[in-house]
């Protein structure tokens, strides 16, 4: 009985801990429609840090995380903490082209991803201060309007691509045209407990 109520006091110490810890700003979207499958949402005009890390997807998310998490701890020009924001988002960098709207993204394209964090909406591009980290760049990303599956407890490649797989073939069933590559999206802290995790994939469509 003892090591029962430890057990459910730990679990309800981390659940609150996962709650907190996750209670971020984050990048503003309108739903637009939502069925059983996926939502189609319009995101505002954001600004995000991004950079470029050629590795594969968890050592890219990683490194990548690292490289623009030093920049909002304060690894700029100005010395600034910046506040930590939802999502990151990761994607396959398959253009070389500044893509997708956020959480932090992780975007596939062979070894190349972009890893990218949204910015605070309180900054623009002019007062956000200048990353001392030449591999980091700022960027507008225009408004968009994007389809989004949302699953929860651990990540993984496969589990992602699955669920890239899933959105889009469902897009297409719907006559939904997509635009550029899949992006995943974390919400989460690290050590969140994982039925409190929220992953999402997304794609933009016409």
């Amino acid at each position: 009985m003892k090591i029962t109520l430890i057990i459910l006091a730990v679990l309800i110490l981390w659940s609150l801990w996962g709650y907190f810890s996750s209670r971020v700003e984050q990048a503003e979207y309108k739903v637009v429609s939502k069925n059983s499958d996926y939502e189609i949402r319009e995101y505002s005009s954001h600004n995000e840090a991004q950079t470029t890390v050629n590795d594969s997807y968890d050592e890219a998310l990683n490194s990548g995380f690292r490289i623009i998490a030093g920049y909002i701890f304060g690894g700029n020009v100005k010395k600034e903490s910046i506040a930590m924001t939802a999502p990151v988002t990761e994607k396959l960098n398959k253009s070389e082209n500044i893509a997708m709207t956020a959480p932090v993204k992780v975007e596939d394209g062979g070894n190349s991803r972009i890893i990218s964090f949204v910015m605070p909406k309180k900054y623009d591009l002019n007062s956000l201060p200048t990353p001392n980290d030449e591999r980091i760049r700022l960027v507008e990303v225009p408004a968009k309007k994007v389809a989004v599956l949302r699953f929860s407890w651990f990540r993984s490649y496969d589990k992602i691509k699955r669920m890239e797989t899933k959105l889009t073939e469902t897009l297409s069933r719907d006559g939904i045209k997509i635009i550029g590559t899949p992006t995943y999206a974390g919400y989460n802290a690290p050590w969140t407990p994982p039925w409190m995790n929220r992953n999402e994939v997304m794609v933009e469509v016409v």
